[in-house]
């Protein structure tokens, strides 16, 4: 049994009937019309006539929430600057309330001129950009202003800023019921500022969460950006090498710095091990256990450590810097000691 007609097939059949305008159609019979072809045609007929009702779909255009503003003159100092951004979070507050939502994340970006001046203007242009995360999104004016004015205090450019940009990413306001004696941080826009004004500072190498390198080396690690949630330095199920003693148990208290030594040898045997604070024969030892890496770059390092315990009953580990690579009873390096066992 065939299928109802298509609409290509209806308009075949109507040029053939000789039908080649919308008054044509709209004159035939609207009955006979879907008797003979189908109930396509009956809705092309009632379209011919505007007897067809159609619901109108709402797209409503995606909202950005951006400001922006190209400077007559170029400028040199940040107040300007400053007063043009404090414009924008108004405006952007006001616009983002109107909707109830609230800014999770400012971005911000200042073109400045070419710095030559025998090539046209827009060819040389530099645009910078920097993401402001909010801790907790707000529409507060005040607290974002100064997030904003904290990282331009210590901000230099070598050219005049000739526009700039500001983008709001909105989100609904977080909604949250604590219980009775549960509260949540304090004020976390002042910590954002804290961290904001140790960066421009000290810089942004030098502020950050520590995380552990994958490393053999001992305290390796490398600052990141800081983040509210900071996953396990050590994941599950990774056994650490930091300990390899036979008393697995034991807790290696690590001295911060390591302390400088002495250490006497017998042949390859550790005999006695003297610092300011020991002064003691070695009774028993285990080690040597060799580390190094990075013996691709200019950061190569090496050291031999030992698991020794003294006469007094302590155990503690020291370790050997840059040890030589044949034999033991030739160069020595640096000697120090790492920590005691609990």
């Amino acid at each position: 049994m065939k299928g109802p007609m298509e609409a290509q097939e209806i308009f075949a059949i109507l040029h053939k009937w000789g039908i080649h305008t919308l008054g044509q159609l709209a004159a035939l019979d609207k009955e006979q019309l879907g008797a003979r072809l189908s109930p396509e045609a009956m809705r092309m007929w009632e379209r011919a006539n505007g007897q067809s009702n159609r619901l109108l779909k709402l797209v409503r255009p995606p909202e950005s929430f951006e400001e922006s503003f190209e400077f007559e003159n170029e400028i040199e100092t940040a107040e300007p600057l400053l007063f043009m951004l404090r414009r924008f979070l108004e405006q952007l507050a006001v616009r983002l309330g109107a909707i109830y939502l609230v800014a999770k994340e400012l971005t911000l970006q200042i073109t400045f001129a070419n710095s030559r001046q025998d090539e046209p203007a827009v060819a040389d242009k530099q645009v910078y950009e920097r993401v402001f995360k909010i801790p907790q999104p707000t529409n507060d004016v005040d607290l974002l202003f100064r997030m904003l004015q904290t990282h331009l205090e210590n901000f230099r450019s070598e050219h005049p800023i000739v526009a700039v940009a500001l983008s709001a990413q909105p989100i609904k306001p977080a909604s949250k019921q604590f219980g009775l004696f549960e509260t949540t941080l304090h004020n976390p826009h002042q910590l954002s500022e804290t961290l904001a004004r140790l960066t421009a500072l000290l810089g942004a190498d030098r502020v950050g969460t520590p995380v552990l390198e994958e490393s053999h080396r001992p305290d390796a690690f490398r600052l990141e950006l800081f983040a509210w949630a900071v996953a396990s330095a050590v994941p599950s199920g990774q056994p650490s090498h930091a300990l390899r003693t036979a008393h697995s148990t034991a807790a290696l208290r690590r001295f911060r710095p390591a302390v400088s030594a002495s250490v006497l040898l017998d042949e390859d045997t550790l005999a006695h091990v003297r610092s300011a604070e020991i002064f003691e024969d070695v009774i028993e030892q285990r080690g040597p256990y060799f580390l190094s890496g990075n013996w691709w770059d200019e950061k190569a390092w090496a050291r031999a450590e030992w698991d020794v315990q003294l006469e007094s009953g302590d155990l503690v580990r020291v370790h050997e810097a840059d040890p030589p690579t044949q034999g033991y009873g030739v160069a020595r390096g640096t000697w120090k000691i790492d920590g005691v066992y609990d």
